[in-house]
């Protein structure tokens, strides 16, 4: 005669049903998603380049803006800057900064910048892609005087920032500017009539390899004020080409 243990049939009675709820919660769990991300660049490319001003978010606000017929004014504080450490061992990181976010590899952004007020020294403004307050990158006019002004762009990698530029005429009142990526790796271009657009600079953001976050900003980092006018926001497919010289290391 075959004797059956009551506990033990008890036991792997629950061990079962305790296995099947946990493969119906791992089931349910495989089936969630995300659904509250908006990728604002695949947005702008499915409507022909067209980026809806209003779905853009501030990072900070400035001390006045107005969005308006395609149109983004913004009146900058005293004392609003971005720069980590480097040279001038200061951490400014107060700079109202307008933003769309995607995870798109590969796209550019255009944008025209009007600084005609601008008028004390660092005054500033242009195209900017802040992640966090240490990695972060903008290209932009900064004035300096009656004769001359800083065409130049920051990459800040992080905490640390570095500074390239090349004096321009300070006549020069309008600037446009073409922000592209390609994957973790970036290029800044400007151009003073939208069409034909030079290097500034190309580099490496290690932060910037997934999501991220880009747009306009505007700034004054000493006792002043001016008003900047940004026009012509504009998304494309990437304008910057892969190489086609020397292939990549295997």
């Amino acid at each position: 005669m075959v004797r059956i243990n009551c506990i033990n049939i008890k036991n792997l009675v629950i061990m079962a049903a305790t296995a099947a709820v946990l493969m119906g919660c791992n089931k349910k769990e495989d089936k969630v998603e995300t659904t509250d991300f908006v990728d604002d660049v695949k947005v702008a490319l499915a409507d022909s380049g067209h980026v809806d001003l209003n779905n853009l978010q501030w990072t900070r606000k400035p001390e006045g803006f107005e969005v308006k017929n395609d149109t983004i004014t913004i009146t900058t504080a005293p004392h609003t800057d971005l720069w980590q450490r480097t040279y001038y061992h200061f951490q400014n990181d107060n700079a109202p900064v307008l933003q769309m976010k995607t995870r798109e590899k590969f796209f550019s952004f255009v944008v025209k910048s009007d600084f005609t007020q601008s008028h004390h020294r660092f005054d500033q403004c242009g195209i900017v892609m802040y992640l966090d307050s240490e990695n972060w990158l903008k290209g932009s006019v900064e004035y300096e005087n009656e004769e001359f002004q800083h065409l130049g762009s920051v990459v800040t990698n992080n905490g640390y920032s570095d500074w390239a530029t090349t004096a321009i005429d300070a006549t020069v009142k309008t600037m446009w500017y073409r922000f592209s990526r390609r994957e973790d790796d970036y290029c800044i271009e400007s151009s003073s009539n939208g069409v034909d657009f030079s290097q500034m600079r190309i580099c490496h953001m290690p932060a910037g390899a997934e999501e991220i976050s880009f747009g306009i900003y505007a700034c004054s980092p000493e006792e002043s004020s001016f008003t900047a006018v940004f026009s012509d926001l504009k998304i494309t497919e990437c304008m910057w080409k892969a190489h086609d010289g020397q292939q990549p290391d295997q």
